[in-house]
């Protein structure tokens, strides 16, 4: 069945058939179209006598404005069939009709200032939220303000079309890769037996968690790693809770042996509740040995992943790629960083609007899940 814009085939059917002294109704019937489209067609997009278009046709019955000696001036059809029909011409007025530009809700207008909602968008820009988190945040938040919504693919505009020169500087690290590689790099799957021997990892391997860690049903069991400086020279501890994808972040000022970490550890999980401390699923890193007083001072067991296997720990492997928008791998040194840095920078991620919390973020959830246990 034919659309309801007319396509440039059938604009050309119509100038050879009005050539061929067709009238209107019988034009409609070959290409399968209303009278009044036909003849609509030809009064909104003829050429006039067509003086300045070569091309094109003119209907044989149509007025005749040579004078005939005896006669007169023959009468013809009248109305449209007395214009010149182009198709070129029909198609070119068409599709700029059809463009009806108008100012995008975050790109001013000739002349005109930035849209104020440019400036809301652009400040969840500036703490590293995605177009997307963006777009859906604010339907939640302004769900009675339609003036108030965008989708994500207007924000990416104004950030690749719109915003030139310092605004796209500024932006610039908004819409990067955040590993900075312009392609895929294969996963090494190297042998289990390349690690070694670890003996603490023996009776406290990941397929004895228990199930409700797995399925994320309930919040309290946690993702942690260690995230590496420039040059290995330092290191932060990153830890993720599995049902909540909440973030907290510890520093390691002097170094990154079993023993700080465990302490820094211990102190990150004293700022929770009873209730949120049960499991922390690791791999099977070295700074880890010491495991077991971790877990006689937080009453917090630990497992380990299979060797090689970041995927285990999935939600923690995607929070660190987060954190490198943050702490590039190049150049940072994570011993100029305090603990009140990090906290900061954890309060910043804990404020992103996640798809897999329904777009809430991960301190509404956690907040939401501590308001049901208290009442």
């Amino acid at each position: 069945m034919p659309g309801r814009r007319l396509s440039s085939g059938e604009r050309a059917q119509i100038e050879v058939l009005f050539g061929q002294g067709l009238s209107f109704p019988q034009i409609a019937a070959v290409i399968g179209r209303d009278r009044s489209t036909v003849w609509r067609e030809v009064s909104r997009n003829h050429c006039y006598t067509g003086g300045r278009v070569r091309s094109g046709a003119r209907h044989p019955h149509g007025p005749n404005p040579g004078y005939v000696a005896g006669v007169g001036y023959p009468k013809g059809w009248g109305g449209a069939y007395r214009w010149k029909y182009c198709h070129r011409n029909a198609q070119a007025k068409a599709d700029l009709r059809a463009r009806r530009p108008r100012s995008g809700k975050l790109r001013p207008g000739w002349g005109r200032p930035w849209p104020p909602l440019w400036q809301t968008v652009k400040d969840r820009l500036s703490q590293r939220h995605s177009p997307q988190q963006i777009a859906a945040s604010l339907r939640r938040e302004f769900p009675e303000q339609p003036e108030m919504w965008v989708s994500h693919e207007t924000v990416y505009q104004a950030i690749y079309y719109q915003a030139r020169g310092g605004m796209r500087q500024e932006l610039v690290r908004q819409v990067a890769l955040r590993s900075g590689r312009a392609m895929r790099r294969p996963q090494s799957r190297q042998a289990a037996a390349g690690r070694g021997s670890r003996p603490w990892v023996r009776d406290f391997h990941i397929s004895t968690r228990p199930a409700e860690a797995t399925d994320r049903a309930v919040p309290g069991h946690w993702e942690g790693d260690l995230v590496i400086g420039a040059r290995g020279a330092s290191a932060i501890i990153t830890l993720v809770e599995r049902a909540t994808r909440y973030v907290m972040l510890g520093a390691l000022p002097d170094s990154r042996v079993s023993e700080q970490v465990i302490d820094t550890l211990i102190g990150l999980m004293r700022r929770l509740p009873a209730e949120l401390r049960k499991t922390l699923t690791w791999d099977q890193g070295i700074e880890m040995i010491q495991h077991p007083t971790f877990t006689l001072a937080t009453d917090c067991q630990v497992y380990f992943c299979d060797p090689h296997s970041p995927w285990q720990r999935g939600s923690n492997e995607n929070t660190n790629g987060l954190l490198r928008q943050y702490f590039p791998r190049s150049s940072t040194d994570f011993r100029t960083y305090t603990q009140d840095d990090l906290d900061a920078v954890a309060r910043e991620l804990n404020g992103r609007p996640r798809q897999t919390l329904n777009w809430q973020n991960p301190a509404e959830a956690l907040n939401k899940y501590l308001v049901a246990t208290a009442t």
